[in-house]
């Protein structure tokens, strides 16, 4: 991959021809301290400004938490709830399928064959926005799903607004998902992280404007989510249209965008259960708070808590274990974490305690089998078939 100067960070020795690895030859120098330390750097200087893109992107809709939390205990509880729905049905889900370009770009761009980006890129934009129309459709009805569930009547209902004031972003956000992973495989890191970073400026002025200014409420707060991935999306569409690092990757709209969209969703499916499983998990907490003694309180706490909590098991996405590490998560939190959560809350009665015990049982669960299999793997023989596919 190439760096802003258009330099390379290798991942493997550049003494290696293709064809000729060797596991032996770890033994050779190639893995001395100091190219450890050297390869550290770089891997810094990649993460760095990835983590900030990721961390603001997801600061975005805790701002408008925020100002609604200025509003009343009500409109705060309800306004998590309704974030921790639409995370689980619709904004993780669009994530976690938008993950399947990392693959598909980055696979195309180590094989130099740059036009086929933009066509990955127009395949997950169609596949995101027809996912987009039922998943709107259930934002629709948050309010009587909530109710159904046995939340506060009063809750549910504002909760529902909420909701349904966010369905104008699922549609930004997709294509968001997809202009980032467009330009992440190509180490295109700055544009991301301007765009984001002034989206986010824009953002808290938008939010005080409607939330305040106009009297929108929590209605308003809602809408800034969607004029923000709006603004963010026509920043980074602006860049790659006219920027000529993108010149080879972006050769315009085509057919080819519209075919192969099965081969697309193979990838793109297990990918999003793989972060769905993890994230939903950390959501049946939410809703479960809500059945607690006091479920304004305990409602906000904990839809705050789990939002600032979004763990991705690297590894198994970067070795393109998206099937293992859904199994590992389904195990980890659905049949010990969640289960042990119940019960220590609602026999126990510990409360919120109870919850959270329950839930980093199977967090620490799920960080000790990844852990297992990370230590238990064949690298040498992975970095060889990795090695041999470019």
């Amino acid at each position: 991959m190439m760096n802003e100067s258009n330099s390379e960070f290798p991942l493997l020795s550049n003494n290696i021809e293709k064809g000729s690895w060797n596991p032996e030859d770890r033994h050779n120098g190639c893995c001395d301290v100091a190219e450890v330390i050297e390869e550290t750097k770089k891997q810094l200087e990649l993460a760095g400004p990835l983590v900030l893109v990721s961390f603001l992107q997801y600061f975005l809709q805790m701002i408008s938490i925020m100002f609604v939390g200025r509003l009343g205990e009500l409109s705060l509880s309800s306004a998590t709830l309704a974030s921790s729905f639409t995370g689980v049905t619709g904004f993780s889900f669009m994530m976690g399928m938008g993950s399947a370009l990392e693959t598909l770009c980055g696979q195309a761009y180590g094989a130099k064959q740059y036009h086929i980006l933009g066509i990955h890129m127009q395949r997950g934009m169609l596949v995101l926005m027809a996912i987009s129309i039922p998943i709107s459709i259930i934002w629709a009805f948050a309010g009587y799903i909530f109710a159904i569930c046995g939340q506060d009547m009063e809750i549910s209902v504002h909760a529902g607004l909420y909701a349904r004031w966010l369905i104008p972003s699922i549609f930004p956000y997709g294509l968001l998902q997809c202009q980032l992973r467009f330009l992440q495989t190509q180490s295109r890191l700055k544009p991301l992280v301007i765009s984001i970073s002034f989206t986010s400026l824009i953002h808290v002025l938008l939010c005080w404007t409607l939330v305040f200014r106009l009297g929108m409420g929590i209605k308003g707060a809602a809408l800034c989510n969607a004029i923000s991935y709006w603004i963010n999306v026509l920043i980074l569409a602006l860049y790659i249209r006219f920027a000529s690092s993108c010149k080879e990757t972006w050769t315009g709209f085509s057919k080819e965008g519209a075919r192969n969209l099965l081969s697309f969703l193979s990838l793109a499916i297990p990918s999003a259960l793989m972060v769905c499983l993890e994230q939903w998990a950390y959501e049946f907490m939410v809703l479960m708070s809500g059945l607690l003694p006091n479920p304004k309180l305990e409602t906000s706490m904990m839809a705050i808590s789990a939002l600032m909590i979004t763990l991705t098991p690297g590894t198994a996405r970067g070795c393109g274990w998206q099937k293992l590490g859904a199994l590992v998560n389904l195990g980890a939190y659905y049949l010990v974490g969640l289960p042990s959560a119940v019960i220590l809350t609602f026999v126990f009665h510990l409360g919120g305690k109870g919850l959270w015990t329950g839930i980093i049982s199977g967090s620490g669960l799920q960080a000790l089998l990844l852990l297992l299999i990370t230590l238990r793997t064949n690298w040498e023989l992975q970095a060889s078939s990795k090695f041999n596919l470019l």
